[in-house]
């Protein structure tokens, strides 16, 4: 939750890849209802943008050696949209990566450190 604060109060700019709003979707309405999924995805897009997912994306994607294809989309998203590192929990699964992947403490670590300078 605090990454996701540092990008809603402008500390740094946050993007999600496209495919991953229709999981998130699927993941909240699973769990709560498709009323509180639209609430809450509606919050999330008025501070986080989209990284688009095209037939480019795919196509690296899928020459990508990964164990799972969401992760490759996830990565050549990232690359594609040039951003500074891709935050998850899951590092071992961005092997080899392409940009930097950082987990969401690491990150907090270096936005935070950054703030002290």
């Amino acid at each position: 939750m605090r990454v996701l604060a540092a990008v809603e109060s402008e500390k740094v700019i946050g993007l999600v890849a496209a495919h991953s709003i229709s999981t998130l979707f699927y993941l909240i309405q699973k769990s709560k209802s498709v009323a509180d999924a639209r609430a809450m995805l509606t919050s999330l897009l008025q501070f986080i943008r989209i990284a688009p997912i095209n037939q480019s994306t795919i196509d690296q994607a899928l020459n990508l050696d990964y164990n799972d294809f969401e992760d490759a989309i996830q990565m050549i998203a990232a690359l594609q949209n040039k951003v500074d590192c891709l935050i998850t929990r899951n590092v071992k699964d961005y092997q080899p990566p392409l940009v930097k992947v950082l987990q969401p403490v690491e990150f907090l670590a270096t936005i935070e450190g950054e703030n002290n300078l």
